[in-house]
């Protein structure tokens, strides 16, 4: 598929992080497959309904709601985690490109949604009205972002990865996971909040190597990396989570979800 990405969006910048590692993301998503089932349970995905899901990645959340019978179509800015999405959802309609600029026609969508992706857009608020623009009136919107900081075990190696990556100049915000931040944003964009709700879930790893793999993937590591040594990230990344080893030497990270449920006009 041809691109959609222009120069005023971060697709590229963000499409050449994830996908670096694309296999050892998957394997998060799969990691992850709870915090899809929950929105699934709250929401509802029927039969025969056109469900678009924006930075889709390996299209673990595409699978689950194919499997209750919804047509599904991706959207991600990483061809290699399309790659492994098409593997996955053979008869998903994916895309790559950028979420500012949506490839689809107004007013088609049943249900949109972008689990931990919207804000990855140069703007949040462009990515948000064009999610609303690709879906019916009256149809459903989720948005999902991180949770609290201090109800997120991740919050400690994201702190540490952050010292490693390249400075940007970007003004300071409130968290997302805020009261009243997503919903500000969501209702700029033109969408009409109804409801927010919290899931917080607890992923598991073997061990320090699968950890540090695992971790390895995410774009803003990556970006990390390239920065630094990847051996000095290794070590941040171990040496930030240590009060999460159990005493096999296995660990438990238990991290929250913010969710917000909109409706597109």
């Amino acid at each position: 598929m041809a691109s959609t990405t222009r120069a005023d969006g971060t697709a590229e910048r963000w499409a050449e992080l994830w996908g670096a590692r694309p296999h050892g993301w998957a394997a998060i998503e799969e990691q992850q497959l709870p915090t899809y089932e929950e929105a699934i349970e709250r929401i509802g995905v029927s039969p025969g309904q056109l469900v678009l899901d924006l930075g889709c990645g390996s299209g673990v959340f595409l699978r689950a709601a194919a499997d209750r019978g919804a047509r599904v179509f991706g959207f991600d800015a990483a061809e290699s985690l399309l790659e492994i999405a098409r593997a996955r959802v053979p008869d998903a309609d994916l895309r790559r490109g950028d979420l500012q600029f949506l490839p689809y026609e107004d007013d088609r969508f049943d249900l949109v949604t972008g689990f931990n992706s919207f804000f990855f857009a140069a703007s949040m608020t462009a990515s948000l009205r064009e999610a609303g623009r690709v879906a019916k009136p009256g149809a459903t919107v989720l948005i999902q972002v991180w949770g609290r900081p201090e109800r997120c075990d991740l919050s400690a190696m994201l702190d540490a990865i952050s010292k490693l990556r390249p400075e940007r100049d970007a003004p300071a915000s409130p968290p997302l996971s805020k009261p009243g931040v997503l919903e500000g944003i969501a209702t700029e964009a033109g969408l009409s909040p109804r409801t927010a709700f919290d899931f917080s879930y607890a992923i598991e790893y073997p061990d320090e190597e699968v950890l540090a793999d695992r971790m390895l993937s995410a774009g803003g590591v990556v970006e990390a990396v390239r920065e630094s040594r990847e051996d000095a990230v290794r070590s941040a990344i171990v040496e930030s989570l240590t009060a999460y080893r159990l005493e096999d030497g296995s660990y438990r990270l238990e991290n929250e979800w913010h969710y917000l449920v909109t409706t597109a006009r």
